[in-house]
């Protein structure tokens, strides 16, 4: 079978593998519709991933396809049944698990290999994160069930109000998927990023305000206008730079909150206001991946077509061009997300 593997910096290859056999508990899905996303982009640019992907390795993690292999021990799954396989699983023992913080497992496994004809989904993944689609959703909108369930948390964990004026910063796929979320919560939405098309994307998903960012990436024109409302309730960052982590914390209210939703390169540091922090009481964590919950409420989200997966998905390609579709994503080109077909 044909899958791609990461090399190394900004380097990808198509390359024939054997399908492996299947163990304990294991099964094998084709793969009918893997997604690129941001994370997969900046683990391109870098060339590895410090938790999940050392290369060479196989690439990819939003997938969802159809059981054509049953391992020993699998009575619940039946060859044929569509299905979406979370990337993840916890180990459902440690400290971290036992506290309901699925995902900070201290042995969470994970799975990449979604840009392939097919993939084997381990035992703990059969057990825990792997779903049946609903019926009447197609393939392509189950795969995005692992960005949703990641910035479902992400919405979660930054506390949201009715009423509250939120600034989500980037307009990436994430970043517009966080904008739709937070309003269906009551928010008012305001998004800052780069790119005329994205912001036009954002108006159309029904956000009240854009704030179009140089091409340089300076953030002054976003924090001017936070002055001028009195700060934000709170900030969404999406777009894991150190200095839109600081402008995060610049452009909140006092009592403000802050969720640093997008990783920052490995080594990197940011620069606060300590004392605005504390006399401004100030609440800010990150979020980090998802948990089985959440991967269970976003499938049921874009079952009930809450997600508007049109606006997201807009472009396809065949697995033989996916280096092609990655230079073009490293260029800003205007798709969000594609639509990696894997078929033979």
């Amino acid at each position: 079978m044909k899958a791609a593997y990461l090399l190394g910096t900004r380097s990808l290859e198509i390359r024939e593998v054997p399908e492996v056999p299947l163990g304990h508990g294991e099964v094998r899905i084709r793969i009918e519709a893997a997604l690129t996303c941001g994370t997969d982009l900046k683990v391109w640019r870098r060339g590895h991933h410090a938790r999940m992907l050392t290369p060479p390795c196989r690439f990819g993690h939003e997938l969802a396809g159809v059981i054509v292999g049953k391992g020993p021990g699998i009575s619940d799954w039946r060859t044929g049944d569509r299905v979406v396989a979370a990337n993840s699983a916890p180990c459902g023992g440690c400290r971290p698990c036992q506290r309901g913080q699925h995902q900070l497992c201290e042995d969470l496994l994970f799975l990449n290999g979604a840009y392939a004809e097919s993939i084997v989904v381990p035992e703990r993944i059969v057990r825990t994160n792997l779903h049946r689609i609903p019926d009447g959703l197609d393939f392509r909108a189950a795969a995005m069930a692992e960005p949703l369930a990641c910035v479902l948390l992400g919405g979660e964990e930054l506390g949201v109000e009715p009423g509250d004026r939120i600034l989500v910063l980037g307009s990436g796929p994430i970043g517009l998927l966080a904008a739709v979320v937070l309003r269906s919560l009551g928010a008012r939405i305001t998004v800052a990023g780069r790119g005329a098309h994205r912001l036009g994307v954002a108006q159309s998903l029904g956000v009240e305000d854009v704030i179009p960012v140089p091409v340089d990436g300076d953030l002054g024109v976003v924090l001017a206008h936070a002055k001028a409302l009195g700060g934000f309730d709170a900030v969404f960052e999406a777009v894991g730079q150190p200095q839109a982590w600081e402008a995060a914390v610049q452009a909140v209210r006092p009592g403000g909150r802050v969720n640093w939703f997008g990783g920052c390169p490995s080594g990197t540091s940011v620069r606060l206001d300590t004392a605005w922090i504390h006399y401004g009481a100030l609440s800010l964590r990150a979020s980090f991946h998802h948990t089985p919950a959440m991967f269970r409420k976003a499938l049921g989200l874009l079952g009930a077509g809450t997600i508007p997966v049109d606006s997201f998905v807009t472009a396809e390609a065949p697995l033989a061009d996916l280096p092609r579709v990655f230079e073009e994503l490293d260029r800003g080109g205007a798709a969000l997300k594609t639509l990696i077909r894997c078929g033979r």
